[in-house]
């Protein structure tokens, strides 16, 4: 499928009038990847669908990830091979029905002397690996020796090296991803909206759900003959995970591809992934009781990040001053193990309680699109329908023209082709594109998740906010003081996101 244009980021009349006056199939509350792949599914089964998510699509968890769309090596270990089948089965879905936002990521995993995991082990791992896949990956692993092993990845140290593997994995914009599902559930006739809060669901069927606009303020009721939550770290159900991540300059670390390594100081796996010309080192794995909308980095993970790489590194040339930013996010846990997170259990968990309403936990986000499709399979079954097939894996998802559009969008009006500022790789034509078409609706919207430009600055792209602003003020009807607001908003959104705590 080849998506026409999207439709304006800010909702339009006619999804005004049907949020106002129309009972839906399905109301789906969270626009995590979860949430939009439901909402995706539904509507292309040819269900009534609303989609309401309390911030921005990605905002949460499926934001904040490792951007990997990954079959999964590290569960082998564990004796996990079903969830390793389905991993596998489903990043060739993604990439067959993304290949613009999921691309294959060679990987070099380095064996030392005395590791815990041995370069027969490993060998044998990847074996059965490829073993697993249902569909060839492009090329099979390989078995390095030492010299071969260098050569791909000549920052690493050389003593105690035994040789190692490499493997092809993929590689995704986590928050792109969502998004694309998103516009995509709007392209088959869902109400998609965002910065729109369910406040209260009441429990008899047709549910009503009360929404507030977090924007506007303006209030609304709908009703939905089913109700999916697909709220992640916010059920009350979930048990939590905190992950982190730092990103570097990429000529700090060295690597020229992705890395896995263990890291020595607890023999977890962890990733060095190139992400443009920085380096995503992650991740931690950890308790917390932190809410869902505080959750940070600390510089003990900080700490454990730097000086795991550092370990594997020639010249131990990383350092705290080298972090640009850190980020953490929640995982949903369906089952978790008491003090083991480790073996907790990724894989999900679809129930439907004695109202009706169908709670989705764990999961993760390569296997997003079969989550989606098994709760779809029990909302028609729940509203008296037999399931009918899914197409969501053979259904292209929007945006593979995004930047053909963007390069015509500046033919037509040059200026919005220049740098927002001196030294900025960002452009009007960026911005004006996501807020008419991808349904930004705040510079935290377009600094944070619709570019990035948040994560690649040290500053998190405050310096932006201002000409953002000023970019995008006329398209959203911003005032002078409504952009003041917006402008402060934003300080405080990295100011809760890129904080980093002390412990």
């Amino acid at each position: 499928m080849s998506a026409p244009l999207p439709p304006s980021g800010r909702i339009s009349p006619p999804q005004r009038a049907r949020l106002s006056r129309e009972s839906f199939d399905v109301v789906v509350i969270g626009g995590g990847i979860n949430g939009c792949g439901v909402a995706r599914d539904a509507a292309m089964r040819g269900l009534s669908v609303a989609l309401v998510e309390k911030e921005d699509f990605g905002s949460g968890t499926s934001g904040r990830t490792s951007r990997l769309v990954h079959g999964g090596l590290r569960y082998l270990e564990q004796g996990r091979l079903g969830l390793v089948r389905e991993s596998r089965r489903e990043r060739a879905a993604l990439m067959r029905i993304a290949p613009h936002l999921v691309q294959p990521l060679r990987f070099s995993w380095p064996v030392y002397g005395g590791a815990r995991v041995t370069k027969a082990r490993l060998g044998a791992g990847l074996t059965l690996y490829d073993m697993l896949s249902l569909s060839r990956p492009g090329k099979w692993h390989e078995t390095l020796s030492p010299a071969e092993l260098l050569a791909r990845e000549p920052a690493l140290k050389r003593d105690g090296l035994a040789g190692g593997g490499s493997y092809l994995d993929s590689s995704t914009d986590d928050g792109r991803l969502t998004l694309a599902n998103a516009l995509s559930a709007s392209y088959w006739n869902a109400v998609v909206v965002n910065h729109m809060t369910a406040t209260t669901v009441s429990e008899s069927s047709p549910h009503r759900v009360e929404l507030t606009n977090n924007i506007t303020g303006e209030h609304r009721t709908i009703c939905g003959r089913v109700i999916v939550r697909a709220v992640g770290p916010w059920s009350s159900t979930a048990a939590h995970s905190k992950g982190s991540h730092i990103l570097v300059d990429r000529a700090v670390v060295g690597n020229r591809e992705a890395i896995a390594l263990l890291s020595p100081l607890d023999g977890r796996v962890m990733f060095v992934l190139p992400s443009g010309a920085h380096t995503i080192i992650g991740t931690t794995e950890i308790l917390t009781r932190a809410s869902p909308d505080e959750v940070r980095a600390s510089e003990p993970e900080i700490s454990y990040l730097v000086d795991s790489v550092n370990s594997y590194l020639a010249d131990s040339r990383l350092s705290r001053s080298d972090v640009i930013s850190a980020w953490a996010g929640l995982r949903p846990l369906a089952s978790p193990a008491p003090g083991d997170l480790t073996s907790a259990s990724r894989e999900h968990s679809i129930a439907r309680d004695a109202t009706g309403t169908i709670t989705i936990t764990g999961g993760k986000l390569t296997t997003y699109r079969a989550v989606a499709e098994e709760t779809v399979d029990l909302v028609q079954v729940a509203l008296g329908m037999r399931a009918s097939r899914s197409r969501t894996a053979i259904e292209a998802l929007p945006g593979a023209d995004r930047e053909r559009l963007i390069a015509e969008m500046i033919v037509s009006e040059p200026t919005t082709g220049e740098p927002l500022t001196g030294n900025s790789q960002l452009r009007p034509a960026d911005l004006t594109y996501s807020v008419r078409h991808e349904m930004a609706l705040t510079l935290s919207d377009l600094l944070i998740r619709r570019t990035l430009a948040a994560f690649r600055a040290r500053d998190h792209a405050m310096s932006l906010a201002a000409p953002a602003a000023d970019v995008v003020a006329p398209l959203l009807g911003w005032s002078s003081a409504l952009k003041e607001a917006a402008i402060a908003d934003y300080r405080r959104d990295i100011s809760r996101i890129f904080t980093i705590d002390p412990d």
